[in-house]
């Protein structure tokens, strides 16, 4: 079994050569974001990762074994809610809107420039088509921000640590949002609205 006590960010300082003849693990967030585990990487070694507490493990992280070896993390894909703005009626207000709301709730959230992604939960699902997002479920890789857990190590390498303000919660769902019971749809809505939802309505 080989035991790990060091992470390189991202492979910072390593040649391209070595990153590229590195084992890999593939592990999904839930993994990822705890500082002890067991794996097995694609060698089939056993792994024991011992890291420092808070730290977590990013998609192309390096993983230094104590005897040298070089163990390249892989963010494996797990089921996600993948949540773009409406393409017919969205903009990008909606998704910042929307990010907000979940940030309120204390959700891990994944930031793209174009959507979000969050873990399966149906009720914020209903709440985020009543605020005319996209909600589709996907396998996909999971990386959200490091800000919400106190500190874990975020992409880019960089320990963020940020504070919440808290607001009252203001969810204007709309009467007419669709409901879908598979989680997957579209905001569906290709009707006037008698009132504005911060963009301009959606009609």
């Amino acid at each position: 079994m080989l035991t790990i006590h060091k992470l390189l960010p991202q492979g910072q300082g390593l040649a391209k050569v070595l990153l590229q003849r590195a084992a890999t693990v593939e592990l999904d967030w839930d993994v990822r974001q705890k500082s002890r585990f067991a794996a097995t990487d694609s060698q089939g070694r056993e792994l024991a990762i011992f890291l420092p507490r808070g730290q977590a493990v990013r998609g192309g992280d390096v993983l230094v074994a104590e005897d040298g070896s070089l163990i390249r993390a892989i963010a494996a894909p797990q089921r996600v809610l993948k949540i773009p703005a409406c393409a017919t009626h969205g903009t990008a207000f909606d998704l910042m809107r929307a990010a907000y709301h979940l940030g309120n709730r204390h959700v891990p959230i994944e930031l793209q420039p174009d959507h979000l992604k969050i873990e399966p939960d149906h009720v914020l699902a209903d709440m985020l088509r009543s605020m005319h997002m996209t909600v589709v479920a996907a396998d996909l890789p999971f990386e959200p921000e490091g800000g919400a857990y106190g500190g874990h190590v975020t992409n880019d390498g960089h320990s963020h640590h940020h504070g919440h303000g808290h607001s009252h919660d203001h969810d204007h769902a709309h009467p007419h949002a669709p409901q879908s019971a598979d989680g997957d749809s579209c905001c569906g809505h290709a009707h006037a609205h008698p009132h504005a939802h911060g963009q301009g309505g959606c009609g």
